[in-house]
């Protein structure tokens, strides 16, 4: 496996711990020496704000909660970090969709992420 993939699957399971529980984060997380977790925890208000504009439909305590920690993740490197190009973001957020969720995660992933990237294209 990649070590990116790998990476990000440890964030993503870390962030998936972090729906159940409230306090004492670091007794929680499955990686513990994961910076990036913290990172996107720091951020969570406005990356769930991302969220709840781009999938109104749904709000944030429907969503699934392994596909809302795939979009944390994934919404956190493409207006946070914006280290990687858009499309391996995107890629990546899908194949963890598609690794991890249900059968259609990938498509409500691939549709939540493409109107945030539309969006951030007609504003530049």
């Amino acid at each position: 496996m990649d070590k990116r993939h790998s990476k990000r699957l440890h964030i993503v399971q870390n962030l998936y711990a972090l729906c159940f529980v409230n306090d004492n984060l670091k007794q929680v997380l499955p990686h513990k020496d994961d910076t990036t977790t913290q990172e996107i925890i720091t951020h969570l208000d406005q990356i769930d704000h991302h969220i709840q504009k781009h999938a109104p439909k749904y709000p944030l305590d429907k969503i699934a909660k392994i596909d809302k920690s795939i979009l944390r993740l994934a919404i956190y490197e493409l207006m946070v970090e914006k280290k990687e190009p858009v499309k391996v973001v995107i890629n990546e957020a899908i194949e963890l969709a598609k690794e991890l969720g249900n059968e259609r995660s990938y498509a409500f992933i691939n549709a939540v992420l493409g109107s945030i990237n539309s969006e951030a294209n007609t504003t530049q």
